[in-house]
Formats: C-alpha cells, structure tokens, sequence
C-alpha cells in the first residue's frame, strides 16, 4: 500500500500554498489593522501583500526545475506549467495594480482575496493531467470570476452581467462534466494519456463522437468562441473593469494552455483533418469551423460597437479564433507560438482595459466618444492606448504582431501541402479589417478635440506604472521575442 506524503504534496504545490497563505493575510489585515482606514489606503496596503505574495509565489515556480507527477496525472509539475503559472501570477499583479485605483467597492480585502483565490484555481488547472482535477481547478476558478463580475454594486448591468456569465458558465460545465464522463466510460481512466490509450483504434464510436462535441462545447463557452461567445460582450461590459480584465488575461492563458493538453494528450489518434480538400472526422476540423466562425462574427461585430469594452469583448472572441489557430494546428512549434500569443494577447488586455478604467473614472463611461482628445489631456495615457491597440491589431514591431507572424507560419507548415492555408489567409483578412475599429478609437483619441473646456485626465500613480511597464514589455517581446519563447 502506497504511503502519501502530505509534505512533499506541499512541497510540490508550494506556489499555490503561497498565494493561498497571502489570501489569509489579506483577509486579516483588512479586517483588523486597516479596519476603519480609507478605501485606497486599504487598496494600497492590501495590494503590496498580494503582490509580495504572488512574486514570491512566481519567483519559486521560476526558480525551481522540478518534475513530478503524483496520483497518476493529478499533480503534474514540469518547467512548461511552471512557466505558465508565473504568466498567470504576473498577469495577476498587473490586475491589482490597475485595481488600486478603482472606487467601486467597500469591500478592498474581500474584491484582492477573490482574485487571489481566481489565481489558485488557474495555477492548479495548468498542472493537471486528470479530468477530475482539470473541472474542479475550472470550476473552483470560475466561481471567483462569477463574484468578481458583480462585485460594483453601484452599477446594475454589473449584477446582469454576474448571472448571464454564471448561466452559461453552469451550462458549459454540464457539457464538460457529461463529456468527461463519457471519456472514462469509453477508456476506464481520466488520466489523459491512459485516456488517449484506451480510445486507441476504436474508431469514432458514437460515445467517442458525443464525448468530444460536449467537451468542445464545454471549453468553447470557458474560452468565449463563436458560437459559445455570448456571454462575453456582457461580462465584460458590466463587470468592474479590472475584474474584465482579469477574465480577458489570466483565465485565457489557462484555459488554452488545458484545452491544448487535454485535446493533443487526450484525443491521440481522433484528429482528424481539416486540410483544404481534405477532410477527415475529427477534433481539428470542428476547431477550424470554430476558429474561423470566432474570427468572422468577433471582428466584423465589433465593427459597430460603440462601448469600448464590448468592443474589446468582441476583439476577444475574434482572437479566440486566432489562439485556436495553435491547437489545431497539432504540432510542438504551434503549441509554442500559442502560447506566445496568448501570454503577450493577455498583456496588451490588461493594459488596454486599465486605460479604458481611466477614462471611464474621468469621464464617467467608456463609449469611443469619451475618449475624444485624449491625447492632449493624458499625452502619457494615450500613447500606452496607442501601443495596446496596434499590438492587438498586429503591427510591426509591436508583440501582437510577431506573435501571428509565429502562429500563422506554424499553421501553415503544419498542413499537409499548405492545407491549412484557407484559414491563416481568412485569419490575415480579419486582421486587417480589425485595423478599422481599432482606428477608430485611436481617432478619437488623437484626431477628435474634447468636448468642452475638459481639464486634463489625473492617473494614478501606481496604475500609470502598471500601464506603462506593460506597454514596455509588449514593445520588447516583439522586438526581442527570444525573451519569452526560450521558457516555450
């Protein structure tokens, strides 16, 4: 009989400990020695603990070269998860710093403790390999998203926003939990691989086919793809903008680094094709008519919004499309670019919703018209918008545009005969027309005067830090990409 050893469980899962511990002491301080202090001096003290914590907690993932694997895949630690838990704790601490200097809660020690505990649940779905463990992670995660999408009280579409996300979060994890299911009914196991063994030369059985559509389903609500988007547009306009951020960054690098794992771990062998000319059943084809339905409706809806953040929600899903480019491709040098793409994509977000924070606190909403003369009344302010928005629209020598530059370019060598070619030329025709409402909002930004005698925008400190080392970094991985795929 196996013995388990709690201490090297511990041991193993220090990072998450940390972050957890940091939680506790958050919690208490707010309560005890900050208790009766002002909102930001609660924000500001209860921010420095969380984000000692997590650079801690990242410093030990980065530190440590550790591989272990307890109870058959439950815990899996390698330098890949390792890695991509330090992305999620960085994107973590960007989120507090543009939080500190958000007003819309009393509630400082409770709002910092849910996007910690958010952060848990992202770092243990990275290291995984069982399914049992991979919907706990999901759903432990998603339910500190769920609260922090209704967390400003002031603001009603906040609450609308909170319940539309849950509704389609609980549908999607019932599809995911009756794939799952049916997965360790066909082959025995939930470990990926012993999965991948058992449904090993069945061919496509109407079990095997029925346990694919719904695990399809179940991730394509979690990663907001056409056409599981539609909770998206709405959470993300009606949830604290921080909080949107957090859901467009940390629980999108995570979602698709677990949804490229359990697809190429699990489904070996149900790949399928989806090569011009040349389709065969399988889980590739069906991500490429995902992939370039997310492309289509995400960049041509956004078009004609009005909001800023609905139409970075829509930007979303359209680059959801591109993402998944990378898992269907099947191959190591598409996973890499993926990766790549998803971790710089998360950085350009978070800074672009920080900036859509503070116009909105200055001008009392985010429409594309409150953004007119924003250049001459926050010159440090707009630039950063500049520099987010031309990443995500994929301009040299921006992050976003090396990151497709290295997601096309796998997808192309990794069809047969360039087969794949269909959908990098639909995926470079949707980055051009994204140009068009990405403009827009430069235009206004740069070309419209403001409204008024309008007084010059005020950033705060600590968020104008936040913005400005962001649109640095995005500015270095795409002049110096070796930085970051080197860990990749």
């Amino acid at each position: 009989m196996n013995t388990v050893n709690y201490l090297e469980i511990l041991r193993l899962a220090a990072p998450e400990t940390i972050v957890t511990v940091t939680v506790l002491i958050v919690l208490g301080a707010d309560v005890t020695v900050m208790r009766g202090k002002s909102i930001a001096a609660r924000f500001n003290v209860g921010a420095l603990l969380s984000i000692l914590g997590c650079i801690f907690a990242a410093l030990l993932a980065f530190t440590r070269h550790t591989e272990a694997n307890l109870f058959n895949g439950l815990m899996v630690v390698d330098p890949s998860s390792d890695f991509v838990k330090v992305a999620i704790l960085a994107l973590t601490v960007f989120t507090i710093l543009i939080s500190t200097s958000a007003r819309f809660t009393d509630h400082v020690g409770e709002y910092l403790s849910l996007i910690l505990l958010g952060t848990i649940g992202l770092m243990f779905l990275v290291s995984t390999e069982d399914l049992l463990m991979v919907f706990i992670a999901l759903e432990f995660a998603s339910l500190a998203l769920y609260i922090l999408t209704a967390f400003n009280k002031h603001n009603e579409k906040s609450a609308e926003a909170a319940l539309k996300y849950f509704l389609f979060g609980g549908m999607s994890a019932a599809f995911l939990l009756f794939g799952f299911s049916l997965l360790y009914g066909i082959s025995g196991s939930t470990n990926l691989r012993e999965i991948a063994v058992g449904i090993a030369g069945k061919g496509f059985d109407p079990l095997l086919l029925v346990a694919l559509v719904t695990t399809i389903i179940g991730f394509g609500f979690k990663v907001a793809a056409v056409p599981f988007h539609l909770w998206a547009p709405d959470a993300y306009e009606g949830a604290p903008t921080p909080s949107a951020a957090f859901i467009g960054s940390g629980s999108k690098v995570a979602s698709f680094y677990v949804l490229a794992k359990i697809f190429t771990l699990g489904f070996v062998g149900a790949e399928g094709s989806a090569v011009w000319h040349g389709y065969l059943s399988g889980w590739t084809p069906v991500f490429a008519i995902v992939a370039a339905l997310s492309m289509v409706l995400g960049n041509l809806t956004a078009i004609v919004q009005s909001s800023v953040k609905r139409l970075l929600a829509y930007s979303a899903i359209a680059h959801a499309g591109y993402m998944l480019l990378g898992v269907l491709s099947n191959t190591p040098a598409s996973a890499s670019a993926m990766m790549f793409y998803v971790i710089t994509y998360a950085l350009t977000t978070i800074g672009a919703f920080g900036v859509v924070m503070v116009v909105e606190e200055a001008t009392g909403g985010d429409a594309i018209k409150n953004f007119a003369g924003l250049s001459r009344r926050a010159p440090g302010l707009s630039l950063c918008l500049l520099i987010f928005l031309l990443s995500l629209g994929g301009i040299p020598p921006l992050a976003g545009f090396i990151g497709k530059f290295f997601l096309f370019s796998a997808a192309v060598s990794a069809g047969a005969n360039l087969g794949l070619l269909w959908l990098v030329i639909l995926a470079i025709a949707m980055s051009a027309v994204s140009f068009y409402y990405y403009l827009r909002v430069l235009k206004a930004a740069y070309v419209e005067d403001a409204p008024g005698e309008a007084p010059a925008i005020k950033v705060p400190l600590l968020t104008f830090l936040a913005l400005v080392l962001l649109a640095l970094l995005v500015i270095l991985f795409g002049c110096v990409p070796g930085l970051l795929t080197q860990f990749l």
